[in-house]
Order: structure tokens, then sequence, then C-alpha cells
């Protein structure tokens, strides 16, 4: 997986240790209803696009810049559909981050899904309602982007 700079230097300094991270991903959908998800390279497993925006970059920017570098594919950021705090993750090198995940509905303008880093297996597009088996995380943001309804945050009073 690649690791942005300014992280590889922090690692540096503080070794595997927890680090807290804000962190962007993205429902990316054509206008026929299929959604854009990649197969990750460390797990192995379907997920949708994200990464980790770099020092002073803007979420939407960084969404659309990941989603690119990660697939080919041009998006544009429509609405924030989830923020969430996510659980500890420990990658397969010892390293452990947790994240701030800020996840956007994201419309597909061009260019040809396919692997285009080291981060995905395999891209492809899918009907929502054939999905790969996918986490929690992305089951989660893909309902989410299929209402109309508010982002989605957990706190006092809501679910």
């Amino acid at each position: 997986m690649a690791i942005p700079d300014f992280l590889r230097d922090l690692r540096a300094d503080a070794g595997h240790q927890l680090l807290w991270l804000p962190g962007v991903s993205a429902i990316v959908v054509r206008d026929d209803g299929h959604v854009l998800l990649g197969r990750r390279s460390d797990t192995g497993m379907w997920s949708i696009i994200g990464g980790i925006p770099d020092p002073g970059e803007q979420p939407a920017a960084a969404v659309v810049r990941e989603v690119y570098e990660e697939t080919a594919v041009h998006c544009v950021p429509e609405r924030v559909l989830v923020v969430e705090a996510l659980r500890p993750f420990t990658y397969p090198n010892g390293d452990i981050c947790q994240y701030m995940d800020i996840c956007f509905l994201a419309r597909a303008t061009g260019g040809e899904a396919r692997v285009n880093d080291d981060e995905s297996l395999e891209v492809g597009w899918f009907a929502p309602d054939a999905l790969p088996p996918l986490e929690d995380f992305a089951t989660h943001r893909i309902k989410q982007a299929a209402g109309a309804g508010p982002t989605w945050f957990e706190g006092i009073g809501r679910s």
C-alpha cells in the first residue's frame, strides 16, 4: 500500500503505535446507478475507494484525487454522506491507525475503471443489488448513498 511521505516520516519517530488520522472515502456512482469498488491489495476484500488527505488538502479534493489515483475514474463530490470515527485498524506491517472518515457521494464524470496503483487488485462497477461481499463500513455508506437523507453521524440521540 502506498503511504504518504508525511506519514512515512511520522512513522519513523512513532513506530507502529496508534495514529489518529483524517480519512476520506467515496461512493462513486455512474449514471446507471452502478457503484465503483476496489478489491484492496492489503486485505483482498472489495471496498469503497478512500485514502488519507495530504496535509492542508481539502477533504473533497482529497477524495477526487484518491478515486483517480486508485481507479483512473474522474468524479465530482456531490454531498457528504457520513462522518464517523472508525475503529483502530492494524495493517499487515503492524502499523495501527484510527481514522476520522468523511465519506462523499460522488458522480463519475469520466475515465475507464482500472487498477491505477498498487492499492487495488481489481476495480469494477457493481449494480447496488449485485454487490460482492463487503465489510459493514462499506455497506453502511452505500446504504446512505441510496437515500436522500441528511449526513449521517453518530451522536447524542442519533444512531
